[in-house]
């Protein structure tokens, strides 16, 4: 009640000067008329009051009429209502208002109200291009939903996919429906694409249990053969064997899980059983090589003494060379020296291969030319540079003579760089 007092002391505020009262008389008898643009029509007669409160009751009536107006005039301006609800109730106002039993201004209002039509125009054109955008993204985001299912149903991910294809359903379920041809095609490829993928998936199980049967059988028969090489003492062969029958056996695939991990165990006990035993006669041997591993690591540690850093190349390729023929007179090491004492050759003969490598570039006379020519090159381009920057400062310009200093600044230590390359060929 508040508000809607409110509002209507506003529209009285907004009214003619002379007020609704002018738009309407009294009779003697306390019958009210109202004046419109059609002429006077009575609208009703208070008895046993006085002519000014028997106008103030229909004038009353009339405001009711400018509030109900002016809170659909809100709405419609906030877009508190859709365009076809607002000129529903528009309507039924305009319909309402030139037979109302009220004193007013009922033309002014009635064109009150007509103002609105553009604004419901804009709106429902509005409103039309936002369903227009609704309905386009609807469709792309099936269209890219319809891809994704086709691409699962082409494809070979028999487990997420199942999760991903009841993702999409339930995504599809709560987006809105678009056009009736558009929407019924695009869920057709969709379904199609689901009930591929479904048919794919238990075509697909079906040929891993039959895959799954052949792989258990496969490894039966490598378990088989590997009884039959478990106690053999043809260490390397037999090694390259049981090597072979573990290839085919990750070749065979997985067999059924109930017995997969019962086969594996079986084929491993039986490769234990061959290794642990060359690996006791191995340690057995190894124990025989290390007087071998002392004299090469004892020859090692010289001729790193000696040999690091190079600083003589001719004379440490001479040496490595003497160095090689004492080491390989020595026999076998133990197994795990092998690689150890092998990187330590290697990393002598790699520093003194450097230190050739380095050499030849060091007394190279085209690489030397290039790094004197590139340090006359920068040279000049500072003295270039300050030049100019003289020149700047002598005409006014700071701001120019900044920039080419600092250039100078860059020019400077590229040239430093390439006076250190220079150099290295005078070390």
């Amino acid at each position: 009640m508040n508000t809607l007092a409110s509002l209507s002391g506003k529209i009285r505020g907004m009214s003619t000067t002379a007020g609704p009262t002018s738009h309407g008389r009294v009779d003697a008898d306390g019958t009210v008329y109202v004046i419109t643009s059609a002429g006077e029509r009575r609208v009703g007669q208070v008895p046993d009051v006085g002519p000014d409160e028997a106008m103030a009751f229909f004038v009353r009536r009339f405001q009711a009429l400018e509030t109900e107006a002016s809170l659909l005039k809100q709405r419609v301006q906030s877009k508190s209502l859709s365009p076809e609800e607002a000129r529903k109730q528009l309507n039924a106002l305009r319909t309402s208002i030139p037979e109302a039993n009220a004193v007013g201004d009922l033309d002014g209002l009635l064109a009150s109200l007509d103002s609105l039509n553009p604004l419901l125009e804009a709106q429902s054109a509005e409103r039309k291009e936002e369903r227009a955008r609704q309905h386009a993204e609807t469709k792309q985001q099936k269209e890219a939903m319809v891809a994704q299912a086709e691409k699962l149903a082409a494809g070979s991910d028999w487990r997420g996919g199942v999760d991903r294809f009841r993702q999409l359903l339930e995504k599809w379920k709560a987006l809105p429906r678009i056009d009736r041809t558009t929407d019924d095609e695009l869920w057709h490829r969709f379904s199609s694409a689901r009930t591929t993928y479904t048919r794919r998936r238990k075509t697909q199980f079906a040929r891993n249990a039959a895959q799954r049967d052949e792989a258990k059988k496969l490894k039966q028969e490598i378990i088989a053969e590997a009884e039959q090489l478990a106690d053999s003492t043809e260490w390397s062969e037999t090694a390259r064997e049981f090597a072979s029958l573990m290839t085919r056996w990750k070749a065979a695939g997985a067999a059924p899980r109930n017995v997969d991990e019962k086969l594996w165990k079986r084929f491993r006990g039986l490769q234990d059983t061959f290794f642990e035993a060359r690996n006791a006669v191995f340690a057995e041997q190894d124990e025989e090589y290390k007087a071998n591993q002392q004299a090469k690591e004892a020859l090692l540690d010289e001729a790193e003494k000696t040999l690091l850093p190079v600083t003589d190349v001719a004379g440490a390729r001479t040496q490595l060379r003497e160095f090689l023929a004492k080491f390989n007179a020595y026999g076998r090491v133990p197994r795990n020296a092998i690689r150890p004492i092998d990187s330590r050759v290697r990393a002598l003969e790699q520093a003194i291969k450097g230190a050739e490598e380095k050499e030849w570039k060091r007394t190279d006379p085209e690489a030397r030319e290039r790094a004197a020519d590139t340090v006359a090159m920068f040279t000049s381009q500072i003295e270039k540079i300050i030049g100019q920057a003289e020149a700047a400062d002598a005409r006014g310009d700071a701001k120019k003579a900044k920039e080419l200093r600092d250039s100078v600044t860059t020019y400077q230590s590229w040239l430093e760089q390439a006076q250190k390359a220079l150099d290295e060929f005078s070390a």
